[in-house]
């Protein structure tokens, strides 16, 4: 087995295992909205993405448009564009458009992560080992969570969809602790998911649209109030 195969397998265990928790605990949810279990791997399988994923299946329950759909996946993995023109620096001279393809399909936050970190150029062989087990661990962490949905009392299965949003906020709390403009942005977004879900007045606005109309405000905002120095740019380039 070629070595640099092996040492991406070997990067991406942990990231495999982490998505089979979170996999799982969306499975669960999948189902309980009215997904089949096929329905649910195979939405897992396509997308590789847990933000996306959980905003798509409230649409898909909402009975939300396309529109709606698409712009809400647009915006919520609009980051994964910037990490593959980042990632795409590293890569070596010998991997083809086809190859660049693959690995862009996986390209998620943690994937991207481990890559970078990576002390030598990205070959097609390092990046298929790093990106197969978390592919795999993410859909069977969901297929698996599906079938133990119908098995699981409902009790059980409350509490694990905890874990999916205990995700979000382990990822965001962290950071905004740190970073005030972070801090802000989440705070904008929170007021805003508030307003639109219990004011009457906006109540009439579908789940998809207000979730876009949250994101892109409070981003907005948080680019006005805290723009990144000239200098910073310079040094992040």
């Amino acid at each position: 087995m070629n070595s640099e195969f092996k040492r991406g397998l070997k990067d991406g265990l942990p990231i495999a295992i982490g998505y089979f928790s979170v996999s799982f605990s969306f499975g669960i949810l999948a189902l309980q909205q009215g997904l089949t279990i096929f329905q649910s791997v195979l939405t897992s399988l396509t997308n590789i993405t847990s933000a996306g994923q959980f905003a798509g299946l409230q649409i898909i329950v909402a009975g939300g448009t396309i529109l709606e759909m698409i712009l809400t996946q647009f915006i919520i993995n609009l980051r994964y564009a910037l990490m593959s023109l980042s990632l795409s620096q590293k890569l070596d001279k010998k991997v083809t458009l086809w190859q660049r393809f693959i690995m862009a399909f996986a390209n998620t936050d943690e994937i991207f992560a481990v890559a970078m970190s990576h002390q030598k150029s990205l070959t097609m062989s390092y990046m298929a080992g790093l990106q197969l087990l978390p592919v795999f661990g993410w859909t069977a962490g969901t297929g698996v969570g599906a079938v133990a949905s119908s098995l699981l009392p409902d009790s059980l299965c409350s509490a694990l969809n905890l874990a999916l949003y205990g995700m979000f906020v382990a990822i965001v709390v962290p950071v905004a602790r740190k970073a005030r403009p972070v801090m802000c942005v989440v705070l904008i977004a929170i007021v805003l998911s508030c307003i639109f879900y219990y004011v009457p007045l906006f109540q009439s606005i579908s789940g998809g649209i207000a979730v876009i109309l949250a994101t892109v405000i409070a981003a907005s905002v948080g680019a006005w109030l805290f723009p990144v120095p000239a200098s910073e740019k310079d040094m992040d380039s």
